[in-house]
Protein backbone atom coordinates (compact mmCIF):
# COMPACT_ATOMS: atom_id res chain seq x y z
CA UNK A 1 0.00 0.00 0.00
CA UNK A 2 1.36 3.32 -0.86
CA UNK A 3 1.83 6.51 1.38
CA UNK A 4 -1.69 7.67 0.44
CA UNK A 5 -3.51 4.68 0.90
CA UNK A 6 -1.86 4.10 4.25
CA UNK A 7 -3.28 8.19 5.35
CA UNK A 8 -6.99 7.34 4.02
CA UNK A 9 -7.21 4.36 6.33
CA UNK A 10 -5.59 6.42 9.11
CA UNK A 11 -8.36 9.48 8.46
CA UNK A 12 -11.15 7.23 8.02
CA UNK A 13 -10.51 4.55 10.61
CA UNK A 14 -9.00 6.84 14.01
CA UNK A 15 -11.24 8.25 15.81
CA UNK A 16 -11.81 11.86 14.94
CA UNK A 17 -11.13 14.87 17.41
CA UNK A 18 -13.45 18.16 17.08
CA UNK A 19 -10.69 19.88 15.18
CA UNK A 20 -9.91 17.32 12.70
CA UNK A 21 -13.59 15.97 11.85
CA UNK A 22 -15.70 16.38 8.67
CA UNK A 23 -17.94 19.39 7.93
CA UNK A 24 -21.62 19.36 7.67
CA UNK A 25 -20.72 19.19 3.20
CA UNK A 26 -18.44 15.72 4.45
CA UNK A 27 -15.15 17.44 3.60
CA UNK A 28 -11.70 15.73 5.97
CA UNK A 29 -9.86 19.36 6.83
CA UNK A 30 -6.36 17.99 6.23
CA UNK A 31 -3.45 19.93 5.56
CA UNK A 32 -0.81 18.26 3.13
CA UNK A 33 1.73 19.24 1.44
CA UNK A 34 1.26 16.79 -1.33
CA UNK A 35 -1.50 17.74 -3.70
CA UNK A 36 -2.33 14.37 -4.72
CA UNK A 37 -2.84 13.53 -0.84
CA UNK A 38 -5.18 16.34 -0.68
CA UNK A 39 -7.14 15.54 -3.19
CA UNK A 40 -7.67 12.29 -2.12
CA UNK A 41 -8.44 13.45 1.73
CA UNK A 42 -10.27 16.11 0.63
CA UNK A 43 -13.13 15.02 -1.49
CA UNK A 44 -16.79 16.08 -1.13
CA UNK A 45 -18.88 13.20 0.48
CA UNK A 46 -21.83 12.70 -0.51
CA UNK A 47 -23.30 12.53 3.46
CA UNK A 48 -21.82 13.30 6.45
CA UNK A 49 -18.88 10.43 6.90
CA UNK A 50 -19.87 10.44 10.96
CA UNK A 51 -23.27 9.10 10.29
CA UNK A 52 -21.34 5.50 10.27
CA UNK A 53 -19.61 6.59 13.28
CA UNK A 54 -22.54 7.19 15.01
CA UNK A 55 -24.39 3.65 14.32
CA UNK A 56 -25.65 1.32 17.04
CA UNK A 57 -23.59 -1.72 16.01
CA UNK A 58 -24.89 -3.97 18.87
CA UNK A 59 -28.03 -3.61 17.78
CA UNK A 60 -27.39 -5.63 14.13
CA UNK A 61 -29.09 -9.00 12.75
CA UNK A 62 -26.69 -10.32 11.15
CA UNK A 63 -23.19 -12.10 12.92
CA UNK A 64 -19.94 -11.05 11.10
CA UNK A 65 -16.24 -13.22 11.45
CA UNK A 66 -13.25 -11.64 12.29
CA UNK A 67 -14.95 -8.17 14.04
CA UNK A 68 -15.72 -6.92 10.59
CA UNK A 69 -17.62 -3.75 11.12
CA UNK A 70 -18.51 -0.52 9.01
CA UNK A 71 -15.26 0.95 10.90
CA UNK A 72 -13.29 -2.18 9.93
CA UNK A 73 -14.24 -3.56 7.09
CA UNK A 74 -11.61 -5.53 6.07
CA UNK A 75 -7.31 -5.64 5.70
CA UNK A 76 -6.70 -2.36 3.63
CA UNK A 77 -10.79 -1.47 3.33
CA UNK A 78 -12.50 1.48 4.61
CA UNK A 79 -16.38 1.85 4.58
CA UNK A 80 -17.32 5.71 3.21
CA UNK A 81 -19.65 7.23 1.72
CA UNK A 82 -19.95 7.97 -2.08
CA UNK A 83 -16.88 10.89 -2.75
CA UNK A 84 -17.02 13.00 -5.87
CA UNK A 85 -13.74 12.08 -6.92
CA UNK A 86 -15.21 7.94 -7.07
CA UNK A 87 -15.47 8.39 -11.24
CA UNK A 88 -11.41 8.11 -10.92
CA UNK A 89 -11.70 5.07 -8.54
CA UNK A 90 -13.70 2.60 -10.80
CA UNK A 91 -17.02 3.51 -8.82
CA UNK A 92 -19.34 3.14 -12.15
CA UNK A 93 -16.87 -0.18 -12.70
CA UNK A 94 -18.48 -2.10 -10.04
CA UNK A 95 -22.11 -0.73 -10.68
CA UNK A 96 -21.50 -2.12 -14.06
CA UNK A 97 -21.24 -5.94 -12.25
CA UNK A 98 -24.92 -5.08 -11.53
CA UNK A 99 -26.05 -3.65 -14.19
CA UNK A 100 -26.03 -1.58 -17.16
CA UNK A 101 -24.21 1.69 -16.72
CA UNK A 102 -24.11 3.14 -20.18
CA UNK A 103 -22.15 5.97 -21.05
CA UNK A 104 -21.64 8.24 -18.08
CA UNK A 105 -19.12 11.18 -18.65
CA UNK A 106 -17.25 12.56 -15.58
CA UNK A 107 -19.18 16.19 -16.22
CA UNK A 108 -22.73 13.78 -15.94
CA UNK A 109 -22.02 11.92 -13.42
CA UNK A 110 -20.81 15.47 -11.35
CA UNK A 111 -23.92 16.74 -12.00
CA UNK A 112 -25.59 13.69 -11.35
CA UNK A 113 -23.67 13.75 -7.72
CA UNK A 114 -24.48 17.27 -6.79
CA UNK A 115 -28.41 16.79 -7.92
CA UNK A 116 -28.20 13.92 -5.40
CA UNK A 117 -26.93 15.86 -2.78
CA UNK A 118 -28.87 18.77 -2.86
CA UNK A 119 -31.43 16.29 -1.46
CA UNK A 120 -30.27 16.14 2.04
CA UNK A 121 -31.25 13.18 4.29
CA UNK A 122 -32.02 11.56 0.88
CA UNK A 123 -29.03 9.29 -1.18
CA UNK A 124 -27.28 7.39 0.98
CA UNK A 125 -24.83 6.09 -1.71
CA UNK A 126 -22.21 4.41 0.53
CA UNK A 127 -18.48 2.40 -0.88
CA UNK A 128 -15.96 0.06 0.53
CA UNK A 129 -12.79 1.30 -1.10
CA UNK A 130 -9.50 -1.16 -1.14
CA UNK A 131 -6.74 1.82 -0.52
CA UNK A 132 -4.24 -0.56 -1.54
CA UNK A 133 -5.82 -0.23 -5.08
CA UNK A 134 -7.19 2.69 -4.82
CA UNK A 135 -10.19 1.14 -6.37
CA UNK A 136 -14.01 0.45 -5.15
CA UNK A 137 -14.77 -2.56 -4.76
CA UNK A 138 -18.25 -2.48 -3.13
CA UNK A 139 -21.28 -0.14 -3.25
CA UNK A 140 -24.90 0.08 -2.11
CA UNK A 141 -27.41 2.77 -1.58
CA UNK A 142 -30.33 3.70 1.02
CA UNK A 143 -32.84 5.83 -0.62
CA UNK A 144 -35.26 7.91 1.83
CA UNK A 145 -38.52 8.91 0.70
CA UNK A 146 -40.49 11.23 3.02
CA UNK A 147 -44.12 10.38 3.67
CA UNK A 148 -47.30 11.82 5.01
CA UNK A 149 -48.22 8.87 6.64
CA UNK A 150 -47.35 6.80 9.99
CA UNK A 151 -47.00 10.64 10.96
CA UNK A 152 -45.38 12.21 8.45
CA UNK A 153 -41.89 9.43 8.65
CA UNK A 154 -39.58 7.86 6.42
CA UNK A 155 -39.41 5.11 4.31
CA UNK A 156 -35.85 2.98 3.25
CA UNK A 157 -35.15 1.44 0.15
CA UNK A 158 -32.14 -0.87 -0.46
CA UNK A 159 -30.82 -0.54 -3.90
CA UNK A 160 -27.84 -1.32 -6.37
CA UNK A 161 -26.10 -4.37 -4.18
CA UNK A 162 -23.06 -5.10 -6.04
CA UNK A 163 -19.47 -6.68 -4.58
CA UNK A 164 -16.40 -7.02 -7.03
CA UNK A 165 -16.65 -10.37 -7.64
CA UNK A 166 -12.92 -10.59 -6.71
CA UNK A 167 -13.49 -9.77 -3.29
CA UNK A 168 -17.12 -11.92 -2.74
CA UNK A 169 -16.87 -14.37 -0.24
CA UNK A 170 -15.16 -11.87 2.66
CA UNK A 171 -18.94 -10.40 4.04
CA UNK A 172 -19.25 -7.38 2.19
CA UNK A 173 -21.92 -7.64 0.77
CA UNK A 174 -24.00 -8.38 3.92
CA UNK A 175 -21.67 -5.66 5.88
CA UNK A 176 -22.97 -2.98 3.14
CA UNK A 177 -26.61 -4.00 4.05
CA UNK A 178 -26.66 -4.40 7.59
CA UNK A 179 -24.75 -1.00 7.55
CA UNK A 180 -27.99 0.70 5.48
CA UNK A 181 -30.27 -1.07 7.66
CA UNK A 182 -29.17 0.36 10.69
CA UNK A 183 -28.19 4.00 9.15
CA UNK A 184 -31.89 3.73 7.99
CA UNK A 185 -33.30 3.27 11.49
CA UNK A 186 -30.63 5.86 12.59
CA UNK A 187 -31.47 8.60 10.60
CA UNK A 188 -35.84 7.84 11.46
CA UNK A 189 -36.76 5.33 9.03
CA UNK A 190 -40.33 3.51 9.81
CA UNK A 191 -39.46 0.57 7.55
CA UNK A 192 -36.91 -0.47 5.22
CA UNK A 193 -37.74 -2.53 2.13
CA UNK A 194 -35.59 -3.46 -1.19
CA UNK A 195 -36.18 -6.42 -4.42
CA UNK A 196 -34.46 -9.07 -4.72
CA UNK A 197 -34.33 -12.64 -6.81
CA UNK A 198 -35.54 -15.61 -5.58
CA UNK A 199 -32.07 -16.64 -4.96
CA UNK A 200 -31.57 -13.95 -2.82
CA UNK A 201 -34.49 -14.28 -0.34
CA UNK A 202 -32.50 -16.63 2.67
CA UNK A 203 -29.12 -13.88 2.46
CA UNK A 204 -32.21 -10.83 3.46
CA UNK A 205 -34.72 -13.27 5.32
CA UNK A 206 -30.80 -13.66 7.45
CA UNK A 207 -30.28 -9.78 7.78
CA UNK A 208 -33.91 -9.20 9.08
CA UNK A 209 -36.31 -9.18 5.81
CA UNK A 210 -39.48 -10.92 5.39
CA UNK A 211 -41.34 -11.60 2.55
CA UNK A 212 -44.36 -10.17 2.71
CA UNK A 213 -46.16 -11.29 -0.42
CA UNK A 214 -46.57 -8.23 -2.05
CA UNK A 215 -46.39 -7.96 -5.77
CA UNK A 216 -43.76 -6.08 -7.36
CA UNK A 217 -44.95 -4.90 -10.50
CA UNK A 218 -42.69 -2.85 -12.89
CA UNK A 219 -42.86 -0.57 -16.10
CA UNK A 220 -39.78 -0.01 -18.69
CA UNK A 221 -38.98 2.55 -20.45
CA UNK A 222 -35.42 1.62 -20.99
CA UNK A 223 -33.70 -1.43 -20.63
Amino acid sequence: MDSAGQRRLQVYRSHLTPSRMPSKEGLVQQKTSNPKKALLENQEAIYNQNLLRELDWESRKAKFKNGISPLNPGQNLIMRPLNIGDYDLGFLQILGQLTSVGDVSRQTFEERFHAMKRCPGTYYITVIEDVGSSQIIGTATLVVEQKFIHSASSRGRIEDVVVSDLYRGKQLGKLLVETLNLLGKHVGCYKMSLECKDDNIPFYEGLGYKNEDQNFMVIRYKD
